[in-house]
């Protein structure tokens, strides 16, 4: 009788040494927290994907748009970690620097179990699309850097995946609540402008595969095909998928062709 493959359960592992962590607040409560999911030994692609659940920069929806992926991605050979980041009412550039130190960490960790450092991507759902196209995008936050191995690794991903993500602030479609949970009110003119993803892509940002819903009620598909044309215009590889039909935040649970389609994709990478 064949014996069945091993399974690796998921496990926490810290994301920043304690003290200090950059602009702890007692508003963090349990927050962020790192978990990992590492496949078998004898079923590894050698990639890893960071998860950054959505939840308008006033939450995380850590099982729909994080975990579930997680298992998803685990169950085809792919390494993945859910980060849970800080929120509103903490502000930029909390989240950011939470999700940069989570990068690098995951470089390091990667190394150290056989997987490949320079394979690290990132999948972000929602806001947390805004949050990876901003990891994909902006500047490193200084004060994320604490002096330890995981500060030698860059923070920008290997590829981006976002999930009928937030990209802008600044168009007549951009995403208010995100903008506001993030920026306060009143934003700042120049952080709304920074942060508007679209605006922020250059010839080096990462190749992209981004996933929406043409009836989108939350987040507009025009975010998704903003970004795809600056994207096409820097001449950034770039895959976009748009079905009729899903709305909002559907994740593993609906239009589920996209996940095979993903997996192609990152084969191809």
């Amino acid at each position: 009788m064949q014996a069945a493959p091993s399974i690796n359960l998921p496990q926490a592992i810290p994301l920043w040494p304690n003290p200090p962590i950059p602009f702890a607040s007692a508003e963090d409560g349990e927050f962020p927290n790192l978990t990992v999911y590492l496949p078998s030994a004898d079923h590894r692609t050698g990639q890893t994907v960071l998860i950054l659940p959505g939840g308008g920069y006033q939450g995380v929806c850590s099982d729909r748009e994080g975990h579930r992926p997680a298992q998803f991605l685990n169950a085809h050979g792919i390494a993945a970690a859910v980060l849970e980041y800080r929120h509103a009412p903490q502000r930029h550039p909390v989240p950011l620097c939470d999700a940069q130190r989570a990068l690098r960490v995951l470089k390091d960790w990667a190394g150290k179990n056989g997987l490949a450092q320079d394979q690290v991507g990132v999948m972000g759902h929602s806001a947390g699309g805004h949050l990876a196209g901003s990891l994909a995008t902006q500047p490193e936050v200084p004060e994320g850097k604490v002096g330890d191995e995981a500060d030698n690794f860059s923070s920008r991903p290997a590829f981006t995946i976002l999930m009928y993500p937030v990209v802008s602030f600044t168009t007549d479609y951009a995403h208010l609540g995100s903008r506001k949970n993030l920026l306060g009110e009143p934003a700042d003119p120049v952080l709304v402008e920074q942060l508007s993803i679209e605006k922020a892509v250059t010839e080096e940002t990462a190749p992209t595969f981004i996933v929406h819903a043409q009836d989108d009620p939350g987040v507009k598909v025009s975010h998704s095909l903003g970004l795809f044309k600056a994207l096409t215009e820097k001449g950034v590889k770039a895959d976009l998928h748009i079905y009729a039909s899903g709305g909002h935040g559907f994740g593993m649970a609906s239009n589920h062709e996209w996940g095979p389609t993903l997996l192609r994709w990152l084969d191809r990478l």
